[in-house]
């Protein structure tokens, strides 16, 4: 099927799996296609606007789902274990990609392809296997009810006994909520790590695709080998730097820095400290900070932490998270291992083992509902791992049936008997499995609160925390206003991964990139809130994720200030002589293609993506650290389309624009 590619580290190659044929075609991409465009999202972004007519339904056969490793993974370099998942996303009916982490992506790349592709939809269930020399579509009707964990389980004992296998395959999967077409649903693997963003489980779902089985044996080869070993060498001498240092971090004193961040005056944020923090809890570390500076949600975007103060977080914080760890996990090639696996073993709570959960799912299970409960965070984060479904939005729809009902507009009878007050831990978990389910009330919520709200009527719309369709994560973007930008204005909306303010404190892009500018050291009220400016900054740390994603590479490692040598590993793999800004245009080439993807869907983001207004306090919230607080998000908004040079009102870019980044083909 294929022969090793020899010094550029990647293939050249993708494949096609057209599902109601049956069949499977290879694709040769011309190296020119790899300079232009990076590879991973890059190459997504290309094939998916090429293969995808306009107008598509994202449940429908003509969406194409795409797997894409990144051009850096199993080159030898760090942080790349990433892959992308990408599709039309039927929760924003727009560009939708997911990026997930785990061993599947090394795997994939394995296989002698550098993405994978999926079209039309099979007529009964099925997964598909592929290698370096095959790939079959089999029948999976046996599997089509499993959760993920039992599948991921049952593909791996079978397919681990193939003659000749080195290496353990790995799988992603999806769950019942995919099987259910939920538009909340996501993608796993591991075990429990998800590409959970957009919805792109239920296009999983509506292909009749239950898994794909990667089980590579092929290398591939970098440019130069010596190069790669030194940079990856020296790069993981900087991040063990000051690693003991962590034994310092203790809830109280991350409460402490987070009350710390709101007295007036903003100090630019040390890379060290959040990488200490990684290091000793993961993400769960930013639970008590965030919820004392007001970057978490509480109650629905309508509280603060008045409404969930230290008593309350402190029962779903860190080194009560951390106190259930039995070993640390990483992905593949993380020096850093934020993740972990926790056991749970007390009264009415049992779970011998899961993935330690996320920040993310713990504020939008806890805070955003005001549960204090940490047994029905875990139960819910398991479940919802195990039926493939984004905890971020399922905390966003709990939180808005709570407010639906405490306001009146559904009744205990519409719920199916259950009293959704805020901080009821036991008719929350029971709702979680109706949505998980989509039985009663669940079948309402589980395609998201913008359809939910369209369903409930009577001004329910007010309580949809939504941007594009999409559910707002844990981030509030009245701490950071960088986040409004990437929440309204990204191609896939909603979105907390891309750039914010805070990234750019710890990602020191200003030694790396001739346009991107310092952030000040400090930085008073009026300067954090004033827009002027931050329009630009925020489109270079938007290029730089998005050749970070072209490389398949963590975001983390981008964040901890061990300078990560992100283009020099991409010459040394690939043998290309392009410098930092050379690159730093090809990130701008991915963002305009994902965008144009939507453009030529008659998608405009300033139309079609603007936040509830909680989000953004044009409904103020009334006491805490966001006390009155409103983004001025139109300013930024317009700054913003007139750095990209995007049409107010169609949203296409300038013809200008696109003939500069070499992007001729698609000036219309």
């Amino acid at each position: 099927m294929n022969t090793p590619a020899k010094g550029k580290g990647y293939w050249s190659k993708v494949c096609h799996v057209d599902l109601t044929k049956g069949s499977v075609e290879f694709e040769e991409f011309p190296d020119s296609l790899y300079q232009k465009y990076v590879g991973g999202l890059g190459l997504g972004a290309k094939a998916l606007y090429d293969h995808i007519p306009a107008g598509v339904d994202p449940l429908g056969p003509e969406n194409v789902l795409g797997f894409t490793t990144g051009t850096l993974t199993d080159t030898g370099s760090m942080f790349s274990g990433r892959f992308l998942a990408v599709a039309k996303s039927p929760l924003s009916n727009s560009w939708g990609d997911s990026n997930c982490g785990g061993h599947f992506s090394r795997m994939l790349k394995k296989c002698g392809v550098d993405a994978l592709f999926f079209h039309g939809a099979a007529p009964t269930p099925v997964y598909v296997y592929i290698d370096e020399r095959d790939v079959f579509i089999k029948e999976a009707a046996e599997l089509w009810d499993k959760d993920t964990i039992e599948t991921e389980t049952i593909l791996k004992r079978a397919h681990n006994q193939k003659e000749g296998a080195r290496r353990i395959p790995q799988v992603a999967c999806i769950g019942k909520a995919g099987v259910k077409l939920s538009r909340i649903a996501g993608i796993c693997t591991s075990q429990g790590r998800m590409a959970g963003r957009g919805g792109l489980g239920a296009v999983m779902g509506s292909k009749n695709l239950k898994a794909v089985v990667a089980a590579g044996n092929l290398n591939i080869q970098v440019a130069d080998h010596e190069r790669m070993k030194q940079l990856t060498r020296d790069f993981s001498k900087r991040v063990r730097r000051h690693n003991k240092s962590q034994k310092y971090l203790k809830d109280p004193l991350l409460a402490f820095s987070g009350k710390m961040l709101n007295l007036g005056v903003f100090v630019r944020q040390p890379a060290l400290v959040w990488k200490l923090m990684l290091k000793k809890y993961g993400t769960c570390s930013m639970i008590s900070m965030s919820a004392e500076s007001g970057d978490s949600p509480i109650k629905n975007w309508a509280g603060s932490v008045k409404d969930f103060p230290s008593k309350k977080y402190y029962q779903i914080s860190a080194d009560k998270i951390r106190s259930y760890e039995v070993k640390k996990y990483g992905c593949y090639s993380c020096p850093l291992q934020c993740g972990g696996i926790i056991s749970i073993n007390e009264n009415h709570c049992i779970i011998p083992e899961m993935h330690k959960p996320e920040y993310e799912t713990i504020c939008a299970l806890g805070d955003l509902l005001l549960n204090d409960d940490i047994h029905s965070i875990f139960k819910i984060n398991d479940a919802a791992n195990r039926a493939g479904m984004d905890t971020i939005s399922l905390g966003g729809v709990l939180a808005f049936a709570i407010d639906c009902y405490t306001a009146g507009l559904i009744t205990k009878r519409d719920c199916d008997g259950l009293e959704l007050n805020w901080g009821n831990s036991s008719a929350i978990m029971r709702l979680a499995d109706k949505v998980m389910d989509r039985d009663g009330i669940g079948d309402v919520l589980a395609d998201g609160v913008k359809l939910a709200a369209e369903r409930i009527g009577a001004g329910s719309k007010q309580f949809a925390a939504h941007c594009g369709g999409v559910e707002a994560p844990m981030h509030d973007p009245k701490f950071d206003p960088g986040f409004a930008l990437t929440y309204y204005c990204e191609p896939a909306p909603a979105r907390h991964t891309v750039a914010g303010m805070l990234y750019l404190d710890v990602q020191n892009l200003e030694s790396q990139f001739s346009r991107a500018k310092k952030p000040p050291m400090v930085t008073t009220s009026r300067g954090k809130y004033n827009s002027k400016g931050k329009a630009e900054a925020i489109a270079t740390g938007i290029f730089y994720k998005m050749i970070v994603d072209g490389a398949g590479i963590c975001l983390f490692g981008t964040q901890i200030g061990a300078d990560l040598p992100l283009c020099e590993w991409l010459n040394a793999a690939t043998g290309w002589d392009l410098s930092n800004d050379d690159y730093l245009i090809c990130g701008e080439r991915i963002e305009q293609l994902r965008h144009l993807f939507n453009v030529r869907d008659g998608v405009n983001p300033i139309r079609d993506f603007r936040p509830n207004p909680r989000i953004y306090g044009a409904d103020p919230v009334k006491a805490g650290p966001m006390k009155n607080i409103q983004i001025d998000i139109d300013s930024l908004a317009h700054e913003f389309y007139d750095e990209m040079e995007w049409d107010y009102s169609t949203g296409k870019p300038s013809s200008e624009r696109l003939m500069a980044l070499g992007m001729e083909d698609y000036i219309r």
